[in-house]
C-alpha cells in the first residue's frame, strides 16, 4: 500500500487541477463562490446557451467496437490509501485512488477516488458519481463538499466525518472526467481541445471496463450511475453507451440497474425558460426584466436572439451576479481572508464551453430509451440551485408526456417534511 499523496498544493498536472483546491479552501471557511475577477459563471453559461449550440442531435453515434483493456494485475493493492492527510481517527472503511488509462496511444488517463462501505461492502451496490460543469471536479466537489466520507475543517488542513456520506449504504467511485478535469490528464495536448459529450461517455465507459478488471469482485455487483448538473448529459449518455456495449460486444458486462441525476441539465430550452421564471419567483430580478425577456426572447429555439432579448438578459445577469448560483442563500467568499492561495480556473469558464465539441440540445430521447429498457430512473432537485432550477426540471419532465403512477406526496425525515416526490411510468422525481 502507498499513503495518499495527491492532496498536495505543491503538485500540478492538468489544466483544471486547481479547481479541487479552490473548493477545499472555500469549504473550510463555510462560504462559497464569489467573483473570480470580473467573470460571472452563470452569465457566461446563459449567453453560451442563447448564442450557440454545438450539436442539435439528440444522440451521438455509438461505437460498439471493443474498447482498450490494459493489464490490471497488482494495481489495486498499489492504489490502496493508508490514510488521507488530516483524516480523523477510527476510519473503518477502505479507500483507493489512482489512474486508469483509457487511451494508451494518446497517454490519456482518468483519476478516481473510491471509498467502500464501512459495513456490508461485499453486498452493497457500486455507485459512480460524476460532477458536472462541464469540467467540474468530482474529488473537490462531490467527494469533499457533498456526499463523500469526509468534509474539510475550518483550519483547511484536517478532515471530519460527513454524517450524510453515501458510502454508508454503497461503495462509491468519484471519477474525474473528462481528461483535463482535476487530476485526470492526457499526454497529448490537443486532447484538451477535443473534449465533448461523445468522448466523455466513451472514455468513462473504457474507465469502467478497466476499473472492473482491477476490482473484479465488483463485476457482478448492482451498479448505478449518479451525478449532478451537467452530469444530466454525462449520466444518460454513459448509461446508453453501457447498454449498447453490453449488447454488442463480448467485453465485461456492466450490471447497470439505474441512474440518478440531481438538478440535472437534460433539456436546454426548458432550462433557459425555467431559470427566468425561477429568478422572478424568488425575487431576484425585477418585473420589468422578467416581462421584457419573456416577451422578446424565443424559448422554443433560442438561436440568433435579438439584441433586445440579449439586453434584458444582460440586466438579469447583472442583477444576480453577486449570488452564489448553486445555493442562492449561501454566503459568498468575498473578503481577502478567504482568497484561494492558488490560481483557479472555473469549470464553467467560457473557454471550456468554446472548446467543448459536442453537446445535444436535449437528452430526453436518451432518457426515454433508458426507461423503455425498464431501468430505474431518478431525477431529483434541490430548491436553492438557480443554475438548473427545480422549475426547469419540471418543465423538462413534462415534455416526456409520461403518465403519473404515484401522485405528488411529501416524504418525511424525523417527523418533518423533507421534500416531495412524484412517480411516473419508469421515472421518479
Amino acid at each position: 500500500m502507498s499513503p495518499y499523496k495527491l492532496i498536495d498544493l505543491s503538485m500540478g498536472s492538468s489544466s483544471l487541477l486547481c479547481f479541487s483546491f479552490f473548493f477545499l479552501l472555500a469549504s473550510s471557511h463555510g462560504c462559497y463562490g464569489g467573483k473570480l475577477g470580473s467573470f460571472n459563471q452563470l452569465s457566461e453559461l446563459t449567453r453560451g446557451e442563447l448564442y450557440k449550440n454545438r450539436n442539435s442531435d439528440a444522440a451521438f453515434p455509438l461505437d460498439t467496437s471493443p474498447v482498450y483493456v490494459g493489464p490490471q494485475d497488482g494495481l489495486k493493492d498499489g492504489d490502496e490509501i493508508e490514510s488521507l492527510p488530516g483524516q480523523p481517527d477510527g476510519v473503518d472503511f477502505k479507500q483507493y485512488s489512482g489512474y486508469v488509462t483509457v487511451d494508451p496511444k494518446a497517454g490519456r488517463a482518468l483519476f478516481y477516488y473510491f471509498v467502500e462501505s464501512p459495513r456490508n461492502s461485499s453486498t452493497n451496490p457500486l455507485v459512480l458519481w460524476l460532477n458536472g460543469g462541464p469540467g467540474c471536479s468530482s474529488l473537490g466537489g462531490g467527494a469533499m463538499m457533498e456526499l463523500g466520507p469526509f468534509r474539510v475543517n475550518r483550519d483547511g488542513k484536517t478532515l471530519y466525518r460527513n454524517d450524510y456520506a453515501w458510502n454508508k449504504d454503497a461503495n462509491i467511485i468519484f471519477l474525474e472526467s473528462p481528461a483535463g478535469v482535476g487530476f485526470s490528464y492526457s499526454n497529448t495536448t490537443s486532447d484538451y481541445n477535443r473534449s465533448g459529450d461523445n468522448r466523455t461517455a466513451q472514455d468513462s465507459y473504457t474507465f469502467l471496463v478497466n476499473w472492473l478488471e482491477r476490482f473484479p469482485e465488483y463485476k457482478t455487483r448492482d451498479f448505478y450511475l449518479t451525478g449532478e448538473s451537467y452530469a444530466g448529459h454525462y449520466v444518460p449518455q454513459l448509461a446508453q453507451t453501457i447498454l449498447h456495449h453490453n449488447k454488442y460486444t463480448n467485453q465485461t458486462i456492466i450490471n447497470l440497474k439505474g441512474i440518478a441525476i440531481g438538478n440535472a441539465l437534460i433539456d436546454r430550452i426548458t432550462n433557459i425558460e425555467g431559470r427566468l421564471y425561477y429568478y422572478w419567483t424568488h425575487a431576484l430580478i425585477s418585473d420589468e426584466s422578467y416581462a421584457g425577456a419573456k416577451s422578446t426572447c424565443n424559448f422554443t429555439s433560442p438561436e440568433g436572439e435579438s439584441q433586445v432579448c440579449l439586453g434584458f438578459w444582460d440586466q438579469i445577469n447583472n442583477a444576480i451576479a453577486d449570488i452564489f448560483p448553486y445555493d442562492i442563500y449561501a454566503p459568498l467568499c468575498n473578503s481577502s481572508s478567504h482568497s484561494p492561495t492558488v490560481s483557479t480556473l472555473s469549470c464553467l469558464d467560457d473557454m471550456i464551453l468554446e472548446l467543448w465539441t459536442d453537446r445535444p440540445d436535449t437528452v430526453l430521447p436518451i432518457i426515454q430509451e433508458l426507461m423503455r429498457t425498464g431501468m430505474r430512473v431518478w431525477i431529483y432537485s434541490g430548491d436553492t440551485d438557480m443554475v438548473v432550477p427545480v422549475i426547469a426540471t419540471r418543465y423538462a419532465i413534462n415534455k416526456l408526456e409520461i403518465p403519473v403512477k404515484t401522485e405528488w406526496h411529501p416524504w418525511y425525515l424525523q417527523g418533518e417534511v423533507g421534500g416531495y416526490a412524484v412517480g411516473y411510468q419508469n421515472l421518479t422525481f
